[in-house]
């Protein structure tokens, strides 16, 4: 695990949840009572005072450090880095562990017939074919246990490169499997004619913007869309920055690539990465932000203009049980 020093880790813990999602997604923000606030994806989890409590879980806590660890669940590095709005340094006189490696994709037991995941993905607003092909053409399976998503990616040869997990239960945990190579993150582009490639953070925001497409008529198989399968944080030295992998093998996949269009997320990390790669990129290809008209991503987008109200089973079951006590 990286090391970060207690400085920075501490002046993390100052930032309350409030001034965060004020910040950087205050579309998340609903207002309920007075100075209460609860969230837009969990309507249990409440704010007030300087500090938050999801009742549907039992856990809260004082800062926004708290928030993404225990609610988003991403890792305590990049919860750090996205409270901070920039990369965290790691002291080069601490030798971190070196990481285990694998010579393939360490896949959960899964099976190709999709029931909560396909449940999942239709209640987020993706359309049924499109679900059904991606299934068909082995990129999307569900874990046999959990009933999570699992979103594949191959390599130019078809072989598994990437395995991409996210949950249906309401948790909304979501993680690379081990083995999985960055590169081969989740994507359809199949169309070499076409020097457009379009860029999204999350399978789920990929599948979004083609369930859109298709409802406008227009052939989702013309365009090439891939995922970054996370989120894009750049340093805070642009130089510095690196390009996401899926990204930079894809445009040295493809040299007839002119421009890049990025989908990226409407919040602070969003606007940074895409302000990033327009400065690296510079003049080598046109680069285009488009976040969503509405909401925070292009699946919010999408459930707003089909009035769709997301709550899956299980936090309606505990949410209405918090209303009756």
């Amino acid at each position: 695990m990286a090391y970060i020093q207690p400085e920075v880790i501490a002046e993390a813990r100052k930032v309350d949840l409030l001034s965060y999602l004020q910040a950087t997604d205050p579309h998340e923000l609903v207002k309920c009572d007075g100075n209460e606030y609860c969230t837009r994806t969990h309507d249990s989890l409440k704010i007030s005072n300087g500090k938050w409590f999801w009742w549907s879980r039992g856990i809260g806590g004082a800062s926004a450090l708290d928030y993404l660890v225990k609610v988003r669940g991403v890792d305590f590095l990049t919860a750090v880095e996205s409270v901070m709005g920039k990369a965290v340094e790691i002291p080069s006189f601490i030798s971190p562990k070196p990481k285990k490696t694998y010579d393939r994709v360490m896949m959960p037991i899964h099976t190709p017939m999709l029931d909560r995941a396909k449940k999942y993905l239709l209640a987020r607003g993706i359309d049924n074919d499109i679900i059904d092909e991606c299934n068909e053409q082995g990129m999307i399976t569900e874990h046999a246990r959990s009933g999570a998503v699992l979103f594949l990616g191959f390599d130019e040869t078809g072989k598994l490169k990437h395995c991409c997990s996210r949950e249906t239960d309401g948790s909304s945990g979501k993680k690379d499997m081990a083995g999985s190579d960055k590169r081969y993150a989740f994507k359809l582009a199949t169309n070499d004619e076409n020097s457009t490639v379009r860029v999204f953070e999350s399978a789920i925001d990929l599948l979004s913007y083609a369930t859109m497409l298709k409802d406008m008529g227009k052939d989702y198989h013309t365009e090439n869309l891939i995922s970054l399968s996370g989120i894009y944080l750049p340093k805070e030295q642009v130089e510095e920055t690196k390009i996401p992998m899926p990204l930079e093998h894809y445009l040295a996949t493809h040299p007839n690539t002119k421009k890049i269009c990025l989908y990226l997320d409407n919040d602070f990390a969003g606007r940074r990465g895409a302000d990033a790669l327009q400065v690296i990129f510079g003049g080598k290809y046109e680069v285009k932000y488009i976040p969503p008209p509405d909401g925070k991503d292009y699946n919010d987008y999408l459930m707003i203009t089909k009035q769709i109200n997301f709550k899956n089973e299980r936090n309606e079951n505990r949410e209405n049980s918090d209303q009756k006590r």
